[in-house]
């Protein structure tokens, strides 16, 4: 899965961008009240595993 479709998910979820870090942009979570990490490497693919983790810690999994 590529990360402008994961972006797209937790987008029509509710999630939200709060900040830019070095190589990671940091979002939030409605569902879970946390925040996580999403790599931002544009264009790349996220790997399955990833892709999953990310999921979880938005409350999507």
């Amino acid at each position: 899965m590529k990360i402008s479709e994961l972006i797209k998910i937790l987008k029509k979820h509710g999630c939200r961008k709060e900040r830019s870090g070095g190589n990671h942009d940091i979002w939030y979570s409605p569902l879970t009240k946390k925040l996580f990490q999403i790599p931002r490497h544009a264009g790349q693919e996220a790997g399955i595993g990833l892709a999953n983790s990310i999921l979880k810690q938005a409350g999507l999994k």
